[in-house]
C-alpha cells in the first residue's frame, strides 16, 4: 500500500494546526428559501424524513430529550459508570486487558483512553483499523497517546484491493452511504481483536450529546447490505470470516457469534459523563502531545472527497447533526452553527479530494459520472432492515442493556 505520508508531501495542509469548521475553501452553498429550520437546533428539511412539532423543534431534539433521560449526567448515572468500571476490572483470567477501545488519533477516542487509563485505572488495548486514508497527523496522536499512557496497540490493515472495491461500489450504487466500509470494517475489527485477546467489552467514544444521530438514510450500516453492494457493482471477492480476522465480514450470523457465544458487550462511557470537547481538547495536548488534525473527523482523509459528493449529489451536511448535538447541550450556539454551515467545510480540500480520487484509481471524470447517478437509498438494494424490524423490542432491550452500541435501536426505528 502506498505511504500517505509521502503523498501528503506534495502541498496537502495537513500541519495539524486547529481549523475553524466552518472554514471558506470554496463556492458558497446556494441559499434555499424553501428549506425549514428546526427553531431548536439546526436539523432542517435536508434530512429525510424529519418531522416538527407545533413549536417548530424537530423529532432529533425530541430524541435527544429521551436519551438525556435514558443516560442522566447525574449520581445515577454516575452509579451506572461505576458499576460499569467495577465490573471492567474484573477482568478474564486469561487476558491481560479488560477492555478493547479503537482509536483514530482523533479528540473523543484519544480523550476515552486517557480517561479508561490514566482516571479509571483500566487496561485497555488499544485498537487501530487502517483502510488506507489515515490522516498521518491522526496517526501520529496515536503513537504518542499510547507511549504516553504504557497502553499495547493493534493496528489491524485491511486488503487495499477489498478498501479501494468497496469505496467505488458505493460511488456507483448512487447511495450516500460511502461510510458503510470503514465503520464495519471498525466493528469487526474491534469484535475480532475482543474474541483473540478473550476480551469481554469494547468500549466506544460515542456521544450523542456531541455527536448526535443521523438520519438512517445518511448512514444505514449492515453487512448483508455491503455485500450487496459489492455483489453488483464490486470487483473484488471478500476474503472468508475468521473469528479473529473478520475483514469486512460482519453478517448477523457474525454478529450473533460474537455477541452471544463469546459474549462480548460494546459499551458507551461518554453517555454517562459530561463530555465537553473544548475542555477536554488542553487535557490531552497537555498530557498526551495530542495535535488537532485539522477539523472533526478528519482523523480519516476519505471523509473530505465524502463531504464533498454528500454536498453536490445528496444536498446533505454531516454538521448539522454533529452542531445540533453541541447546541442541544450547550457546547455551541445556534447562531454560531448557522453561520458554520453557510460555508463550505474546511475539510474539503481540493488537495486531499483529487488525493483520494488518485488513490482510488478513478479520474475526476469518472467521480463526474458517479455523481451524475440518480440518487438512491439502501432501501433500492437488499439488507437487513425489514429482516430485523420485527425484532424491535428485542433490539431496544439490547440497546438499552448495551449488549449492542447504545442508540441502536433509536437510529434504527426513531431515525427515519
Amino acid at each position: 500500500m502506498e505511504n500517505l505520508t509521502n503523498e501528503l508531501k506534495d502541498g496537502a495542509a495537513l500541519s495539524g494546526a486547529p481549523a475553524n469548521d466552518g472554514g471558506k475553501i470554496a463556492l458558497e452553498p446556494k441559499p434555499n428559501n424553501q428549506i425549514r429550520v428546526c427553531s431548536r437546533c439546526i436539523m432542517d428539511t435536508t434530512a429525510p424524513g424529519i418531522v416538527f412539532d407545533e413549536k417548530g423543534e424537530c423529532g432529533f431534539c425530541k430524541l435527544h430529550d429521551k436519551l438525556e433521560k435514558l443516560y442522566p449526567l447525574n449520581e445515577d448515572g454516575e452509579k451506572i459508570l461505576n458499576r460499569l468500571i467495577v465490573k471492567l476490572k474484573k477482568k478474564e483470567r486469561s487476558s491481560k486487558y479488560n477492555c478493547i477501545i479503537g482509536v483514530s488519533g482523533g479528540r473523543d477516542s484519544t480523550y476515552l483512553l486517557y480517561l479508561a487509563k490514566k482516571i479509571w485505572g483500566l487496561e485497555p488495548l488499544a485498537v487501530h483499523f487502517n483502510d488506507g486514508f489515515d490522516n498521518p497527523v491522526a496517526g501520529e496522536n496515536i503513537k504518542t497517546a499510547v507511549r504516553k499512557l504504557g497502553v499495547d496497540l493493534r493496528t489491524i490493515t485491511s486488503d487495499w484491493r477489498e478498501s479501494k472495491d468497496i469505496r467505488i461500489a458505493f460511488l456507483k450504487a448512487s447511495v450516500p452511504n460511502l461510510e458503510v466500509g470503514t465503520d464495519l470494517g471498525i466493528f469487526a475489527t474491534l469484535y475480532g481483536v475482543a474474541a483473540k485477546e478473550n476480551v469481554k467489552h469494547i468500549l466506544t467514544a460515542h456521544s450523542f450529546r456531541t455527536e448526535g444521530i443521523s438520519p438512517l438514510t445518511w448512514n444505514y450500516l449492515d453487512g448483508k447490505y455491503l455485500k450487496s453492494i459489492l455483489e453488483r457493482f464490486g470487483t473484488v471477492r471478500l476474503r472468508e470470516w475468521k473469528p479473529d480476522d473478520p475483514g469486512y465480514n460482519l453478517s448477523l450470523y457474525h454478529l450473533f457469534y460474537y455477541m452471544f457465544l463469546k459474549r462480548i458487550q460494546v459499551a458507551t462511557p461518554m453517555y454517562y459523563i459530561k463530555y465537553v470537547r473544548k475542555d477536554a481538547e488542553p487535557i490531552i495536548e497537555k498530557e498526551l502531545g495530542w495535535v488537532n488534525p485539522g477539523a472533526h473527523y478528519f482523523d480519516d482523509l476519505w471523509q473530505s472527497l465524502l463531504s464533498y459528493v454528500y454536498r453536490v449529489k445528496f444536498n446533505a451536511d454531516k454538521r448539522k447533526f454533529n452542531y445540533s448535538a453541541l447546541i442541544r447541550s450547550g457546547q455551541m450556539t445556534r447562531e454560531e452553527a448557522l453561520e458554520r454551515v453557510r460555508s463550505v467545510y474546511v475539510i474539503e480540500d481540493p488537495k486531499i479530494i483529487s488525493l483520494c480520487i488518485k488513490r482510488l484509481g478513478i479520474s475526476q471524470e469518472k467521480l463526474n459520472e458517479f455523481i451524475s447517478y440518480p440518487p438512491k437509498t439502501f432501501q433500492d438494494y437488499p439488507n437487513y432492515y425489514n429482516f430485523v424490524k420485527p425484532f424491535k423490542f428485542w433490539i431496544k432491550m439490547a440497546s438499552r442493556m448495551q449488549l449492542i452500541p447504545a442508540g441502536t435501536y433509536d437510529k434504527l426505528f426513531n431515525c427515519i
